[in-house]
């Protein structure tokens, strides 16, 4: 998959598909470049009627309630991440010759001559973390950055901005990698694979093909996850710059060209001189916050990713300290009759919830939700010696229960039968029931949220509002 590069926009007959963030961004962005643009969406809501005229007061043509018809005359198709490949509308582009790209390419293409470079970041789970370390290690090592991308501004307003930057912290989705096929990363990391919006690509071998498109020309480094394979695989396959290196992270202790985590300690064996025998000290585990698991490999990830961009070690080990993540990712919500509430409502699939479960114990564990055709079976068999007991809730939960039954019988689980909001009140009561002191109430539902929510945020809102009721009448 290749994309002609624009070398002028001006009179070019631009379709954007989706009027969201990052569509309006595009449409803006190309219609102040002089190009003639027609934003198409689906929807006809309020909603999507005020935006459009904001579109349509700054000259910018929508379309709405009509999504699958190429209007005329059509030079370029700009997609949102989330429209699918066999949409008819691209269906349509393909039969009149006319290429679709995403947002990020077109981020990629508008950069400037002395353009930052980008550090790109991917996988399954742990993306805006990751790209959020990495932004606060650069920041703690004083350079000007900003964590974009899939997360914070849209890509195009930061590289069009007036505002410099000397290197740029970029999270990318596998749709994202999908339509952008031109971005070449200064280095890459591809943090784990796990099978993910497969009804979007297709099968797990498109989806992993789209993730690794982010190592491709690579000028300095490809990092991979030494315990996931096939992160590797896509180093092996990928298409880099002469010099580049792969550089391997591990929660065990590291190999040549790795970094990895010995004796407590986060340590550096590939960007020194005689990585044969020597090995840099970049930071402590205390100093990743939550020191657990799978977020002690995300900070590994991102001191890779800033080691291979000439960073100091100080500057790791300043910027993990400074770092504080975002809610809903593995949150202290309180401490209740000795028995500790923690929130990661973003673990939105098994991958991310099993890594959850793998930082505590014993654990009653709150599930449920859309499994997004999902199975669970090898989720609960990796996690059952940890539970204590399993409250589930959402539509799917289902799923979850007969797989506890296959793998766990022995496991207490309470079928909560509903998916009405006030669910969850009842479900942290239940978790409170079954609970022991120090054991730890966990919320990673392994699903996605909109079968009762708006979205993950809202679940966990739900969630902590609930312990706190829970804490102020048990003071």
């Amino acid at each position: 998959m290749g994309s002609r590069k624009v070398t002028s926009w001006h009179g070019k007959n631009i379709t954007v598909a989706g009027l969201g963030v990052s569509g309006i961004s595009a449409a803006r962005a190309l219609a102040g470049l002089g190009a003639s643009v027609t934003v198409v969406d689906g929807g006809d809501s309020e909603g999507h009627r005020a935006r459009a005229a904001e579109l349509e007061a700054a000259g910018i043509a929508v379309r709405l309630g009509d999504a699958e018809r190429l209007p005329g005359g059509t030079d370029l198709v700009v997609t949102s991440p989330g429209w699918k490949p066999d949409s008819p509308l691209f269906a349509a582009a393909a039969e009149a010759g006319v290429d679709v790209v995403g947002d990020v390419e077109i981020a990629w293409q508008l950069r400037g001559e002395n353009a930052a470079p980008w550090l790109a970041i991917t996988g399954t789970n742990g993306k805006t973390t990751t790209t959020q370390m990495l932004a606060s290690i650069l920041r703690a090592a004083g350079l000007r950055t900003a964590a974009v991308g899939n997360i914070g501004t849209p890509i195009i307003d930061v590289v069009t901005g007036e505002e410099t930057y000397d290197v740029l912290a970029v999270e990318l989705s596998s749709y994202q990698l999908h339509w952008a096929p031109s971005v070449r990363a200064h280095s890459a990391a591809v943090l784990n694979l796990a099978p993910d919006h497969l009804d979007w690509h297709g099968s797990m071998e498109a989806y992993a093909a789209d993730k690794g498109r982010v190592y491709e020309g690579n000028t300095v480094a490809c990092v991979y996850n030494v315990a996931d394979k096939a992160t590797e695989d896509l180093v092996v396959e990928a298409d880099v710059e002469e010099g580049c290196r792969a550089i391997g992270f591990t929660l065990g202790a590291p190999g040549p060209s790795m970094l990895g985590v010995v004796d407590g300690i986060l340590v550096d064996r590939a960007f020194v001189e005689n990585r044969q025998k020597n090995a840099q000290e970049l930071a402590q585990v205390e100093d990743v916050n939550p020191p657990a698991p799978h977020n002690i490999a995300n900070a590994l990830a991102a001191a890779a990713l800033a080691r291979a961009f000439g960073v100091e070690p100080r500057a790791v080990r300043d910027g993990l300290r400074d770092f504080r993540p975002d809610a809903h990712r593995v949150a202290h919500v309180a401490e209740v009759a000795e028995v500790t509430y923690i929130d990661d409502s973003k673990a939105t699939n098994t991958h991310a919830a099993e890594a959850s479960l793998a930082a505590f114990e014993p654990v009653v564990w709150i599930a449920g939700g859309l499994a997004k055709g999902a199975t669970f079976d090898e989720l609960v068999q990796k996690s059952a010696e940890r539970l204590r007991a399993v409250v589930l809730i959402g539509a799917d939960r289902a799923l979850i229960a007969d797989a506890l039954a296959r793998h766990a019988p022995e496991v207490p689980v309470t079928d909560l039968d509903r998916t009405d909001t006030g669910a969850m009140l009842a479900a942290v009561r239940e978790a409170a029931r079954l609970a022991r002191p120090g054991d730890t109430v966990l919320l990673a539902p392994a699903c996605a949220s909109m079968d009762m929510f708006a979205n993950y945020n809202k679940r966990g809102d739900a969630f902590a509002d609930a312990v706190r009721e829970l804490a102020a009448e048990s003071a």
